[in-house]
């Protein structure tokens, strides 16, 4: 975990907004031209921990803070930007763990268990790409390569090194799986 500079979250900062800067963000959100983009029935009516939520679940940890950010200065929030985490000259290093261990109980490859379990095809080269980041140790690789069909592998991941490996840790199989799986990801999200 990278070094706490700054206890603001995400969460906080939405928190801190105006109801008409909070309003201006989400439509901001909703108007973001790049992929992946945001439904419109997540955000609209919502509160900042579910919108909080919605930009984690959708950008994973790193993504949804950078994300954040840009939104805050396109509609000229730069003071809370610049609390969250980013100075214009000296950037600032933040955790938002807590986003992921209070309010967001579910992380996108938790929320698409059975999806995922049923439909990855790609399970030997993601469990050597999980053992090469140590996400999985050796032991937990044979394992699981031992299991019969894919859908059996993904179970057995899930059980095991997924269950102990934590929001960052599936933060780095979310990764691994749009490389490997970017139509399914794709999909998934668009669901």
């Amino acid at each position: 975990m990278s070094h706490l500079l700054t206890d603001l979250t995400i969460q906080d900062a939405l928190e801190d907004l105006t109801e008409k800067k909070f309003k201006k963000f989400c439509a901001a959100l909703l108007d973001r031209r790049g992929e992946p983009r945001v439904k419109r029935s997540s955000v609209e009516g919502q509160d900042y921990i579910t919108i909080a939520q919605v930009l984690v679940s959708t950008f994973t940890e790193p993504g949804a803070l950078r994300i954040t950010l840009e939104l805050l200065r396109e509609i000229d929030c730069n003071e809370e930007a610049e609390r969250l985490g980013e100075l214009p000259h000296e950037p600032k290093r933040i955790s938002i763990i807590s986003i992921s261990q209070s309010i967001f109980a579910h992380h996108f490859v938790d929320t698409h268990r059975t999806a995922l379990i049923q439909r990855v095809s790609t399970v030997p080269p993601l469990l050597d790409e999980l053992l090469d980041r140590g996400i999985i140790k050796q032991e937990g690789y044979n394992t699981i390569m031992a299991q019969a069909t894919s859908q059996a592998r993904m179970r057995e991941l899930y059980t095991g090194p997924l269950n102990a490996c934590g929001s960052s840790g599936k933060d780095i199989f979310y990764k691994i799986l749009e490389k490997l799986e970017p139509y399914l990801i794709s999909d998934l999200r668009n669901n």
